[in-house]
């Protein structure tokens, strides 16, 4: 059987591409102004010019465009994770693209051995990249699945499985980590994350036992404990899904994770998971958020051509 590429044409984005379209670190600097400035750079706001309109030109060997009255500065790069950066911006968003390409993750040490760069600068460009893909989420639709799970060593009595007592060195997941499973923190957490009037699966946890009167929303189990995956339309496979890429990536690419890093690691896995209908263009995405992330700093409405 002839097998065909499973990944829509439109959806493709190959290494090739990304050669194609960022061949040096001048052209990822114009894509950045671009994106923070999408009519140019149109304005000066120095204390000479105060906002008048003004042409602006590239300054040679800075990452500035200079205004051609006055010649005040404006960075493109200030307030994103690229500022200050003495790493080449090409390496930048080739880090980027390895990060948006895998399913399983990558690590720091990966990221050196193709950029070339230290082991140091790795990690710190791992670090920055992986806030990019860290977002807030309100949970809403017609069903709304949640579960819990445990991740770390084995507990005290020596069991990997099962929901971890008081005993444990197992951290608890859920929407954001937590210390345990009990019903109060996952009612609060439905509460926090999850619309009122959703329908919400679980699986037969004690924990969820009032669910449905606390959160204000249509509560259905499914009973793991006696075999039963799928009811009707009631299940958690897709959250149950989620949590096995998770595991199996840290598990091979990472081995371990803190937990004082454990709420990263798990926003880049649901940014990429949420985003697995975009084939390979999550790396646009990324690259989309860093305009993104430094319009939400103080004074950053840098799209208005505000100062910066």
């Amino acid at each position: 059987m002839n097998r065909r590429q499973r990944i829509l044409k439109e959806l493709r984005y190959t290494i090739k591409d990304f050669y194609r379209e960022f061949p040096n670190d001048d052209v990822c600097l114009e894509h950045i102004k671009e994106q923070r400035w999408p009519n140019g750079v149109t304005q000066c706001f120095s204390e000479h010019c105060k906002g008048l309109p003004r042409k602006h030109h590239r300054v040679s060997g800075r990452t500035a465009y200079a205004c051609d009255h006055c010649g005040h500065h404006e960075f493109p790069l200030a307030g994103t994770i690229f500022e200050k950066t003495s790493t080449s911006l090409r390496l930048w968003f080739y880090a980027m693209y390895l990060m948006g390409s895998t399913r399983c993750g990558i690590s720091a040490k990966q990221i050196q051995r193709e950029t070339g760069v230290t082991y140091k600068t790795a990690w710190r460009m791992f670090k920055q990249i992986r806030t990019l893909m860290s977002e807030e989420i309100s949970l809403e639709g017609s069903t709304v699945e949640m579960d819990e799970t445990y991740m770390g060593g084995r507990s005290r009595h020596g069991s990997k499985r099962g929901r971890a007592g008081a005993g444990s060195h197992k951290q608890c997941v859920v929407a954001k980590t937590s210390e345990n499973a009990s019903a109060e923190k996952l009612i609060g957490m439905a509460k926090e994350f999850i619309m009122p009037e959703s329908t919400v699966f679980t699986d037969e946890w004690t924990g969820y036992s009032g669910l449905g009167e606390e959160a204000k929303v249509f509560h259905k189990r499914i009973n793991h404990a006696e075999k039963v995956y799928v009811m009707g339309d009631v299940h958690t496979q897709t959250i149950d899904g989620f949590w096995s890429l998770v595991k199996r990536g840290i598990g091979g690419v990472y081995h371990q994770i803190s937990k004082k890093y454990m709420q990263s690691y798990l926003g880049e896995y649901s940014f990429r998971y949420n985003r697995r209908d975009q084939g390979n263009l999550i790396f646009t995405s990324i690259l989309k958020r860093v305009s993104e992330r430094a319009s939400e700093q103080p004074g950053g409405q840098v799209a208005e051509n505000l100062p910066v």
